[in-house]
């Protein structure tokens, strides 16, 4: 299935490009052609050889528009910046606060957490999977004025490429759809860490004429899959660190196991809908009266299969065909009625049904004791949102409680942003909230004797204050502070060295100061990105690098005649070292560890990357200092860093 669906993209994508005319060469003749006001890059296209103008020639780069599940509209962004360097990646998101494994497509190890969140429910467990698990509030929708695809590829690590393949369209002003797929399979460096993944992603939105129904939806299908080898043995640390020849060639290690993968797979339908009831628009005020509706149901499991038992995890009920298989079976309904008039603001309140079933297929006898193997239920919960722009401020809250069914949480949100001037923006947020722990705290089955428990935890009681303040010309700052009490984590026994659940009945807080600032001197430019971060209460449960660090030095300029845009420079990445969490691949979970000190290795980036039209080229060698500055790089205890390596991609729009 995902040959076929990257079989028909790469025929659409072709199409598409053959159905586009060919571009005048002179730079100078495009520019008596275009409208001068337009200062995106969508504005050298749709030009043929007869001069003039192909399609849509009112079309806009702003008219492009991206919404967010939060109606958050941007547009579609054809320029090159270095912000587009640090998001082309696998996730292709800012990996700033992240540090990858050492093949495309593993886990990533977490330089500093966010626990601000609004859910009420558990979350469903294997989070080193779930980096790349795409969630509803990650699917965006569209609306374009003509056909738009947008095509992402990059080498990956031995035998492998990362596609990320994007076309959506109107077909007329009321409906639009789009279709994606990001594949990805890579070898890797080391033995045994193949990685082959694919998300499916189909949106589509509609609205009547006169905008009085709304419809969103979304199909996702998932699929990750991960070969697990436990890292490299402890004894053979010292020939990686000694930076021993014998060794350069990675494929030599033997690594703890060979016979190990775990497989993350899910699907969802989300449908979010409403009506107008009122709809007034007059020279004083718009007043709107609209009730809604979402449905959304998923299914996914995750999977960890090996072939022999292995003592890394102790124990096991069987010698061989080891298999661990979790559901999770989500259905969620809501109604909403929401109110707006562009004095009063927006107010919504809705209420919320939400069954599910999660667990195994059979009971499990453990020394006299019966571990459950599900956990099934229903909750009814109510929430509301308060919105409202005064003058120069914003004021945004939002609040849901769980009032019946089998667990308890609630969650409150307050947000203030106010407008200094066009330049600088300041915000102040709160953020309360308790649930319960993840879904594999309370209930965990494994072939594995250790990995077997049913537990009773409180909930995870969480508060956060932050700040910000944005401002190109002075500088951007984020902080916040966080107290956490009841909080859930993964540690080594001390009786039996084994990974085991727990919870602290201490309170932790969690401060962290992130500042970024961009200084530039004519063509050259220095992007600084820092963060300070202190575990006042807590350390040994939360382990975070006291500093995470990243300058880049870089020039820009544009060449032949401006068809060419060129950026080329390097890029510092640091962090001091810290306790950084382990990883176990059966749950596919970190796990708190006080014993290794990791990190205070820098990784150098030398990059040049260039546009050419809607074609953002990337060309970056990878840590090159790896070999003169030390092997003393990891991802986490026994999973080395990546070595230097040149690595290739590009993004390339077509706009029919």
């Amino acid at each position: 299935m995902n040959r076929i669906i990257l079989v028909l993209f790469s025929f659409f994508a072709i199409s598409l490009a053959n159905a586009q005319d060919k571009p005048i060469r002179s730079i100078k003749e495009k520019l008596k052609i275009l409208d001068p006001k337009l200062n995106d890059s969508l504005a050298n296209q749709f030009i043929s050889e007869s001069k003039k103008i192909l399609k849509n020639k009112e079309a806009k780069i702003e008219d492009y528009k991206i919404i967010s599940r939060e109606n958050d509209t941007t547009y579609v962004d054809t320029t090159l910046t270095i912000y587009k360097d640090y998001k082309f990646n696998y996730l292709r998101k800012d990996d700033f606060d992240i540090l990858p494994f050492s093949n495309l497509g593993q886990t990533y190890n977490s330089l500093s957490y966010d626990f601000s969140t609004n859910n009420l429910m558990p979350g469903f467990g294997a989070r080193a999977r779930h980096f790349n698990y795409m969630e509803i509030d990650d699917i965006n929708y569209y609306y374009v004025p003509t056909p738009l695809t947008e095509l992402m590829y990059k080498t990956a690590f031995e035998q492998g490429q990362l596609l990320d393949a994007f076309f959506t369209v109107n077909t007329s002003k009321q409906f639009n759809f789009s279709i994606a797929y990001k594949g990805m399979r890579s070898l890797g460096k080391y033995q045994h860490i193949l990685t082959s993944t694919g998300n499916f992603r189909f949106t589509s939105n509609y609205k009547t004429k006169n905008s009085r129904y709304n419809a969103r939806a979304h199909i996702v299908m998932q699929d990750l899959l991960n070969e697990e080898n436990g890292g490299i043995k402890d004894a053979d640390i010292v020939n990686f660190e000694s930076g021993n020849p014998e060794f350069i060639d990675r494929s030599v290690f033997d690594p703890t196991f060979e016979n190990a993968e775990n497989t993350l797979e899910g699907k969802r339908f989300h449908l979010d809908h409403s009506y107008n009831l009122i709809q007034q628009k007059d020279s004083l005020a718009t007043n709107t009266l609209s009730i809604g509706n979402i449905i959304s149901f998923e299914d996914k499991f995750y999977q960890f299969d090996q072939t022999t038992q292995n003592t890394f995890f102790g124990d096991a009920f069987v010698s061989s065909s080891l298999r661990d298989r979790v559901t999770l079976e989500d259905f969620y309904v809501q109604a909403n009625a929401k109110y707006f008039n562009d004095k009063l603001g927006q107010l919504k309140f809705n209420v919320a049904y939400n069954n599910f079933n999660y667990g195994y297929n059979a009971v499990v006898s453990l020394g006299g004791n019966q571990i459950a193997n599900r956990l099934k239920g229903d909750v009814i919960s109510v929430g509301g949102e308060y919105k409202n722009r005064i003058g120069a401020f914003l004021v945004h809250g939002k609040f849901g409680i769980n009032v019946t069914g089998d667990f308890d949480g609630n969650f409150l949100r307050g947000k203030a942003e106010y407008n200094i001037n066009e330049d600088a923006l300041v915000e102040a947020s709160i953020n309360i909230n308790s649930k319960a722990p993840n879904y594999n705290f309370l209930l965990y089955q494994s072939d594995y004797i250790n990995y077997n428990w049913e537990n009773n935890y409180n909930n995870i009681e969480t508060k956060q204050l932050a700040f910000r303040l944005k401002s190109k010309k002075i500088v951007d700052i984020e902080l916040d502070y966080t107290s956490i009490d009841d909080f859930t984590y993964f540690e080594k026994s001390v009786d039996d060295n084994l990974v085991k659940p727990n919870q602290s009945n201490e309170s932790i807080n969690y401060l962290r100061v992130k500042v970024s600032k961009e200084l530039k001197y004519n063509k050259f430019t220095l992007n600084n990105t820092i963060r300070y971060q202190n575990v006042l209460d807590g350390e040994g449960v939360i382990n975070v690098p006291e500093i995470v660090t990243r300058n880049t030095l870089y020039y820009s300029n544009h060449f032949f005649e401006k068809a060419l845009y060129l950026q080329t420079g390097v890029t510092f990445s640091y962090f001091t070292k810290y306790n950084m969490n382990a990883y176990d691949p059966l749950l596919a979970e970190f796990y708190v560890q006080n014993q290794n000190e990791i990190g205070g290795f820098p990784r150098l980036d030398f990059f040049i990357n260039a546009k050419i039209r809607q074609t953002r080229i990337f060309l970056k060698a990878e840590h090159f200092n790896s070999s003169f500055t030390g092997y003393d790089f990891y991802s986490a205890p026994n999973y080395p860093y990546r070595d230097f390596v040149v690595r290739f991609g590009l993004v390339w729009n077509f706009f029919l």
